[in-house]
């Protein structure tokens, strides 16, 4: 694959997950996809897992989309600099229990490291301000 190759995949793929397209999402991994989310420190591995995990993202947010500002590729990877915007009207599920809906609004600033293997992400590392989030939605102190 080219590099563009890698960059119109992650891109895709971002916009999947915006609209929910479940289908699109779960194509768009490879069945041994990787995916390490460092604001919550989880680490799944296959593409069903990691579909449960974005689901649950809108879930707690339906409306919640990347909002895509660059994509760097070299060789069969790609960085997705993003902001997450979206409304907390849903339960949030974490590893310390539910979070109730608050109805505020979030914007989080992140980056999305994917590795792409035959056209479809076979590793991706979602980097976000997980601080700045929890306290838009007010769930830790300012």
């Amino acid at each position: 694959m080219t590099e563009q190759d890698v960059a119109t995949v992650a891109r895709k793929w971002v916009e999947a997950f915006n609209a929910a397209d479940w289908g699109r999402v779960e194509a768009g991994l490879t069945p041994d996809s990787v995916y390490d989310e460092f604001g919550t420190q989880r680490h799944i591995v296959g593409d069903q897992a990691i579909l449960e995990v974005y689901q649950n993202w809108k879930t707690a947010m339906p409306d919640v989309k990347g909002q895509i500002k660059n994509v760097l590729t070299n060789g069969d990877s790609a960085v997705i600099e993003l902001t997450w915007e979206g409304t907390h009207t849903g339960p949030l599920q974490t590893a310390n229990g539910v979070i109730p809906a608050s109805g505020k609004r979030q914007v989080t600033p992140g980056a999305l490291a994917v590795d792409v293997k035959d056209g479809k992400i076979q590793r991706h590392r979602n980097y976000f301000d997980m601080l700045t989030f929890l306290q838009q939605i007010g769930a830790a102190p300012a």
